[in-house]
């Protein structure tokens, strides 16, 4: 029966990881608009879903005062992950090399819940950081012939930001907040936040154009229930790896949708993150599996 839940799990979470990939693909599709026009569709579908969720399940909006500045943080931080991500999305050539520096942001929980939850790193989780930050650094390509540069460091910028997002949702998660309420308020925060950037710089869309909007939303919320259903299922120690499937589905995408085809160099980043990815699965299972014994 154990073995039954973790294989649902697995399925679950590369579902979610192909919604998640999906999006980034629906992103690019809505084609020139500005970013934050792009990030308000994605949150307001979410908002409806938590919001349908929450009254299906009658409830409570209430939440403790003591978790108010994780929940802004966690919005704050949620929100600049996703302009960072989308931007890289429609700007960089390749739709695998955005996805890729979104995945960074599980490396950088760790080093966040140093901050938010007094987690003291060890010395195979920072040379684990190291790593994938050099896998990145594959990917990002620093020089000023790089065409990507401002795109590849929004993307990057967007995966850290992710990380801190991450870590305080476990922190929330960890003081009792409902899961639910938290997408609710990052959503709405989110939805709020964006529309003073739309005003600034708005551009009218086409009917095209919102129905790529509206399919990114839909296929982020698929994503964020199935990824919550993969969690219910087996934990995340046994299944986050598969997570990175994403890669594999964004670049297949990229190729059929755009004719992406990513360079040496990005190839050598994927391998070097992915790794960093399987390392720290390990390490976290073997350490699991100590404190057992």
């Amino acid at each position: 029966m154990k073995a039954y839940s973790k294989y649902k799990g697995i399925i679950m979470i590369v579902i979610s990881a192909f919604c998640f990939a999906l999006m980034n693909t629906f992103v690019r599709l809505s084609g020139d608009l500005p970013t934050a026009e792009k990030g308000f569709f994605r949150n307001f579908v979410a908002f409806i879903f938590a919001l349908i969720l929450m009254i299906k399940g009658r409830e409570s909006f209430h939440f403790q005062k003591r978790n108010l500045p994780l929940l802004l943080g966690r919005s704050l931080a949620g929100t600049i992950g996703i302009l960072g991500n989308f931007y890289a999305v429609s700007h960089m050539k390749v739709l695998g090399d955005a996805s890729i520096l979104n995945k960074m942001s599980p490396f950088f929980a760790v080093l966040f819940s140093l901050i938010f939850l007094k987690e003291r790193l060890k010395f195979a989780q920072i040379a684990i950081l190291v790593g994938a930050f050099i896998g990145a650094m594959f990917v990002v390509k620093p020089s000023f012939q790089n065409a990507d540069l401002f795109a590849s460091l929004c993307g990057l910028g967007g995966g850290i930001a992710a990380g801190a997002a991450y870590s305080m949702v476990r922190a929330l998660g960890k003081r009792g907040e409902r899961g639910a309420f938290i997408v609710l308020f990052f959503s709405g925060f989110s939805c709020l936040a964006m529309i003073p950037l739309m005003i600034m710089d708005f551009k009218m869309f086409s009917v095209y154009q919102l129905c790529m909007l509206l399919l990114a939303g839909l296929s982020a919320a698929g994503g964020q229930f199935s990824i919550t259903a993969a969690y219910t299922y087996a934990p995340a120690r046994e299944i986050s790896i598969y997570d990175y499937s994403q890669i594999i589905f964004a670049s297949m995408l990229g190729f059929f949708a755009f004719g992406d085809i990513p360079n040496l160099y990005s190839i050598i980043g994927y391998v070097i993150i992915v790794l960093m990815a399987v390392v720290m699965f390990l390490y976290n299972n073997e350490k699991l599996t100590k404190r057992k014994l």
